[in-house]
């Protein structure tokens, strides 16, 4: 149940090497990409959404439907082979987004432990906090999930991510 989380600008050789069978797409309305050659158009899912946690005008916000349409869609995902989750740079939404298909994999497992993984395998990662709290409301963790990526700590800004492999399966 591999996640591969990484920026924009990876994707291409990411399909090519590693042949995943799904991928979430977080990028804002004007920088939204075509399903790439390689991957079915309905395992594919794009998301627009600009990387804010408050209003602001001209932006796209985070919505609860955004959520839903993430935790729908990796639901429908068999995990047989990788799913690439990416954004543009690889550190905020997708980050965000990999920590929620986990902790929705795991409903058992520690939000912590799912974060702190998560850290271990990538110090630049730096989920949306609002993303996190919107998955936190509708999985019902009572502010576990905003815990856990608060606990993960300070991150290591790099301007741009690497790509890294984050497990959906405990």
């Amino acid at each position: 149940m591999t996640l591969i989380v990484c920026g924009l600008s990876e994707v291409p050789a990411i399909i090519a090497a590693r042949a995943p069978s799904h991928m979430v797409t977080l990028l804002d309305a004007a920088s939204m990409i075509d399903t790439p050659a390689g991957l079915a158009a309905d395992r594919h899912l794009r998301l627009s959404v600009n990387d804010i946690a408050e209003p602001t005008e001209g932006l796209i916000l985070p919505s609860e439907a955004l959520v839903q349409q993430l935790l729908a869609f990796g639901r429908a995902w068999d995990a047989s082979a990788p799913m690439v989750v990416h954004c543009w740079a690889g550190i905020s939404r997708s980050s965000a987004s990999a920590f929620i298909l986990a902790c929705d994999r795991n409903p058992h497992v520690d939000e912590k432990m799912i974060a702190m993984r998560m850290r271990r395998a990538a110090k630049h990662a730096y989920p949306n906090r609002r993303i996190v709290a919107l998955a936190d409301d509708i999985l019902r963790r009572h502010g576990r999930m905003v815990d856990a990526v608060e606990a993960m700590g300070d991150y290591e800004y790099s301007g741009y991510g690497v790509p890294f492999d984050f497990s959906a399966a405990h």
